[in-house]
């Protein structure tokens, strides 16, 4: 049994994933301090439970430390173009590598891949085009793009290192869909591109295409914000 000043880990995963959904949508922003009495009274939840949330957010870069005084304060991250930057560079190394291999797997398999990813783009495309956008359902559609060609590819150690930096991107991708509703069509041609590479086998051109794609999002996404600044920075 789990002694009662140790926080059940399932309550902690949940715990953790209500203070990141609130952070990824925005709902508390870039720079606001995070106080755990707040949380505790907000979630109804145990302090311990929170404290472990926290750690675990901290650990992934959703959460920083101020220091006020003496005392080092938890704040929501903020949003900066060197963060987007180095992550955004993380990432397109990753789904590079997993896109080589994907485009070097047999024809059967590299056939259904292709025809996923041309099914999920073309949903893409229209979503983009709909007289009312969902952010939801167009980050959906773009993850679920992207994973698709990494989980074809990728062995369990380029998972591992997948799972762990991707999702701390969100906040960004959020950002740059809703601010550059445009600029999404010009990522649905930068997949078409990466489909046809994987179509025709070319396991360098495909990790090309993806690197393309990653860095010119990261590109139009310091445009957004250059044009706004930097969020929540002290």
């Amino acid at each position: 049994m789990t002694p009662k000043h140790q926080a059940r880990p399932t309550r902690v995963s949940e715990v953790y994933e209500r203070i990141r959904d609130l952070i990824v949508r925005g709902r508390v922003a870039p720079g606001v301090r995070l106080v755990e009495a707040q949380i505790v009274d907000r979630l109804g939840v145990s302090r311990t439970s929170v404290r472990a949330a926290m750690q675990r957010l901290h650990q992934e870069g959703y959460v920083t430390g101020v220091v006020v005084g003496k005392r080092t304060r938890p704040v929501v991250a903020p949003l900066t173009a060197e963060d987007a930057r180095e992550l955004f560079s993380m990432v397109a190394e990753i789904e590079g590598l997993a896109a080589e291999r994907a485009a070097e797997l047999e024809s059967g398999l590299r056939h259904a891949l292709v025809a996923d990813l041309s099914y999920i783009n073309d949903h893409y495309r229209r979503a983009a085009v709909a007289r009312v956008q969902k952010g939801d359902e167009l980050y959906a559609l773009d993850t679920r793009f992207h994973r698709r060609y990494v989980e074809a590819g990728a062995g369990p150690r380029l998972i591992a290192l997948h799972d762990a930096i991707k999702p701390q991107i969100e906040r960004y991708i959020r950002i740059y869909q809703t601010a550059l509703h445009e600029a999404i069509q010009t990522s649905v041609v930068e997949h078409g591109a990466i489909v046809a590479e994987i179509a025709t086998g070319s396991g360098r051109g495909a990790q090309e295409a993806v690197r393309t794609n990653w860095r010119n999002a990261a590109k139009r996404l310091r445009m957004v914000i250059g044009s706004r600044g930097e969020t929540g920075t002290w």
